[in-house]
Order: C-alpha cells, then sequence, then structure tokens
C-alpha cells in the first residue's frame, strides 16, 4: 500500500524526531519547547496551526474535496523520572523522562502529517492533528475540548505504544478498552500526645492504617468478583517524631473501575466506612473525592473499520488480542464527544531490550515501531474520510 510504503521511507525521519522530543522530555503543561518543535515541522508541511490549551497544538489539513471531519490525537508531556536506560539520547532534562511513550506518540503523528500532506489530492475531507498536553495528568483532553479542539470532529483516533506487544503488532477492539480514574483524600484528625502515654491521644497512624486495611473491604466485599475495580492508597503521610502520637494523617489514592454505575457509588461506599472506622477511634476525618476521567469505550463500528486498516497494512496477523487495561487514559473524554477508536501499538523486543513497563525508569521501545504508527494514523483517516 502506498501509505506502508511512504511510511517506510520516513522511518529515519522518524527515528531522529522521536531521539530529538526523547531527549528534551518536558513535564505537563509546560511543553513549551516540543510545541515549538511540532509547530515548525507542521508548517515545513504548509499545515496551519492553532495553538490553545497552553502549549497544545491543532493542525488542520484541508483536503482537495469536501467531505467530513477526523482527528488524529498525540499526547507530549513527560514523567517526573529520572532515566536510567544508558542511552545515547537519553534525557538531558535532569529528574523527567519520555517513560510512557509519548515521544513516539510525536513522531508518528508527526510521521502521518507528512504522509498525508503527500497525499492531499486525494482526500476528501478535513483531517486535524491533535497535539495534547497534560495527559498525564488527566486534564490535558478537557482544556482542549473547552477551547473548542472537539468542534465539528466527526470521529477521533488515537494510540498508545504497549511494550507487552510484540513490535509489529497492533491491538484494537470495541468496548471499554481503559478504566475511570478518580482521585481521593482523606484527612484524618487525632489527638496527639506523648508516645508514652497512648490512652491521653487519639493515634492518627493507627486510624489511617486501619482505614488502608478496610477500604480494600470495598474490592473484596461490596462488589462482584467478576467485576474489575481497583481501590488503590499510594500514599499516608503521618507523625512528627518516634515518640510523639500522631495527631493527623493525610491518605491519597485512585479507583479505577469499567462500571458507571460502581463509580458513582464509590464516593459513598468509602465515606460510610471513613465514618465507622474513624468513629471506633474515636477520630474522625474529612473526605475529598476528585472525579477524574471517565471509561475509554471505543466505538464498534471504528473499531472494525481500523481492525480492517492494520490487516490491510501489515496482514491478519498483525492484528493481536490484548484484555482492557485499568490504566486510564483521558482520550476518554474526546470519545464522549464524538465517536472514537483507541489502538495500541506494540513496541517490546526482548533482543532490543524493550519489554519494560511503562513508567519505568529504563522503558525503551523498538524503533521499527513508528513507521507502524505513522501508518496505522494516516490510514484510519483516509479509511474514514473515504467510508460512504
Amino acid at each position: 500500500m502506498k501509505v506502508r510504503r511512504l511510511a517506510a521511507q520516513l522511518q529515519p525521519q522518524l527515528v531522529e524526531i522521536r531521539r530529538h522530543f526523547h531527549m528534551y522530555p518536558e513535564p505537563s503543561w509546560e511543553e513549551v519547547s516540543t510545541s515549538q518543535r511540532i509547530a515548525q515541522e507542521l508548517a515545513k508541511l504548509g499545515i496551519p496551526v492553532r495553538r490553545l490549551a497552553k502549549t497544545g497544538l491543532v493542525g488542520t489539513l484541508k483536503g482537495d474535496r469536501p467531505g467530513r471531519t477526523v482527528a488524529l490525537r498525540a499526547d507530549m508531556d513527560a514523567l517526573s523520572i529520572q532515566e536510567e536506560t544508558g542511552l545515547s539520547f537519553a534525557s538531558k532534562n535532569k529528574g523527567f523522562m519520555h517513560a510512557c511513550g509519548h515521544d513516539c506518540h510525536i513522531a508518528s503523528l508527526l510521521g502521518a502529517a507528512k504522509i498525508l500532506a503527500r497525499m492531499r489530492g486525494e482526500i476528501a475531507g478535513t483531517i486535524k492533528f491533535f497535539f495534547q498536553p497534560a495527559e498525564e495528568s488527566l486534564q490535558g483532553a478537557k482544556v482542549m475540548m473547552a477551547e473548542g479542539a472537539m468542534d465539528g470532529i466527526d470521529a477521533i483516533f488515537g494510540m498508545h505504544v504497549s511494550s507487552e506487544l510484540p513490535v509489529g503488532t497492533v491491538n484494537i477492539v470495541s468496548g471499554p478498552r481503559m478504566a475511570s480514574a478518580d482521585m481521593f483524600t482523606i484527612r484524618v484528625q487525632g489527638k496527639g500526645g506523648h508516645g508514652s502515654a497512648p490512652q491521653q491521644g487519639v493515634d492518627a497512624i493507627l486510624v489511617g492504617s486501619a482505614l488502608v486495611i478496610n477500604l480494600q473491604s470495598i474490592v473484596s466485599r461490596e462488589f462482584n468478583p467478576l467485576e474489575p475495580l481497583v481501590v488503590h492508597v499510594g500514599k499516608l503521610i503521618s507523625g512528627d517524631r518516634f515518640n510523639i502520637i500522631a495527631s493527623r494523617a493525610i491518605i491519597e489514592g485512585t479507583n479505577r473501575t469499567f462500571n458507571h454505575e460502581i463509580r458513582k457509588q464509590l464516593p459513598d461506599i468509602m465515606q460510610r466506612i471513613i465514618k465507622n472506622t474513624t468513629g471506633a477511634y474515636r477520630a474522625s476525618a474529612e473526605l475529598e473525592y476528585k472525579w477524574g476521567c471517565p471509561v475509554l469505550v471505543n466505538d464498534d463500528s471504528l473499531s472494525k473499520m481500523a481492525q480492517g486498516t492494520v490487516k490491510r497494512l501489515y496482514g491478519n496477523e498483525s492484528l493481536v488480542g490484548m484484555a482492557p487495561l485499568t490504566a486510564s487514559e483521558d482520550f476518554s473524554y474526546y470519545v464522549e464527544k464524538a465517536p472514537g477508536a483507541y489502538a495500541f501499538l506494540g513496541v517490546g523486543n526482548k533482543e532490543k531490550d524493550t519489554e519494560w513497563p511503562l513508567h519505568h525508569s529504563h522503558f525503551n521501545v523498538d524503533e521499527n515501531a513508528l513507521q507502524i504508527g505513522a501508518a496505522l494514523y494516516a490510514q484510519f483517516a483516509l479509511d474514514y474520510l473515504a467510508a460512504k
């Protein structure tokens, strides 16, 4: 296919682009140089750019004939991780790393833009390229939408690299693919005192520990064990000194589920457990619950179309299965506004040591996946705009 051939020809450029972004990672809402380089690349292609969401970009490519509008999305932000890969192009920004593969997403989408710009005369409709900030905070998509990025969009496509899938493979399935993500903070109030006289105080460390344990009963005792649910405490802060009874504790965590009804019930269930647990210890606590991103649900017809795109590009064997992930993605906001499909792009290769998990300090990818990602972005857009 033409798109596959063009993507293969672009491979050296895609590697250079990816390595540049990998060397200069920037955290959420601070993707300034990243955004500037992307804008420069799009300008070379004659693709006008609209800046929004602080560091975000939307490039617009109009075909020579009228038609529908499809969006292709890549995220740009890096993680606050010190890289330990030892690569020649390792991060030069101390304490930050593209450990989630967003550098690959950028490179592949720029590759798709290069391909589609060459094929403008064959395009009936409009293709928009979303370069989104702050995915790691699960807030970037909301701001992009609030500033009009999704206005007039008929469909949207996105992807994420996966070291769990071998390079050369792609997964795309209809239905729920990634879980909702909500965050909570519990502030425990006890009573301080001397550690030698526990009867005089109310130990916030003990209360906090009991809350951590009791919250786990939500998963094990409140819902069907066949229903995926995560209630995770990632942070417990309390205490000042070894011989002081702690008067306060702060607990932070996240809830993940694929079920909208369960998601709605969780704050009330947590309030009940918090009230009864703290009451048993003569303490009190406040729950701050922040609704994050919803479940990412792939549209059935678009997913089937994308499956066909993958097969035509790289053969039936390139399409593989993968279970839904309890990780979360703010791409889910976009698919509440318009039908969408989200794919997973294999980058794993044991021989190249690219099977480390996402968010790991040794994370790396088999860069042969870059041309596959570029081809998939481009061909999806062409297939969608050509469909009746």
